[in-house]
């Protein structure tokens, strides 16, 4: 969890210059103007990131914690099984935010029926046989404790 709090805080630099981009191309004046079409701007902004990085097996974060994603064989995923993981993994967000538009929550609201979402996907990991986030499981990838691959360095 403390990695995916840090990938949040590396997003906030994707969403800023990601953010900029679209309402620079889009003349948006207001930050309420065009916000479904920047909405899913992001979303693909973030499937590339998230796609790119684990076909490659880590993100910056994920190196940063020493964690990689991979198949079930331990073998690098594709960028099909990352693309998949990627819709897979708005599990963490989409049953309250759905819930909070259905039933129009305020936005405090909102956010502790997030919160609570949260907290409770990460303790259903603990539920899998493995250990793995659900989304993990469902999109047949695993998350593992992988040393710093060795560089070679000329001395």
């Amino acid at each position: 969890m403390a990695c995916w709090l840090y990938e949040g805080i590396l997003m906030f630099g994707v969403v800023f210059i990601a953010g900029y981009l679209y309402s620079s191309l889009t003349q948006t004046r207001n930050a309420l103007d065009n916000r479904h079409g920047l909405q899913a701007f992001l979303f693909i902004v973030f499937g590339i990131y998230f796609v790119w990085f684990w076909a490659k097996g880590q993100t910056l974060a994920m190196k940063t914690w020493n964690i990689r994603v991979v198949d079930l064989q331990g073998r690098p995923i594709s960028q099909a099984r990352a693309l998949w993981r990627y819709v897979l993994s708005w599990m963490w967000f989409l049953p309250p935010l759905g819930v909070s538009w259905a039933f129009q929550l305020p936005g405090g609201e909102a956010v502790v029926l997030l919160g609570g979402w949260i907290a409770i996907w990460a303790i259903l990991s603990r539920f899998h046989p493995d250990r793995q986030f659900w989304h993990d499981a469902f999109a047949r990838t695993r998350l593992i404790h992988s040393l710093p691959l060795a560089r070679n360095r000329k001395r």
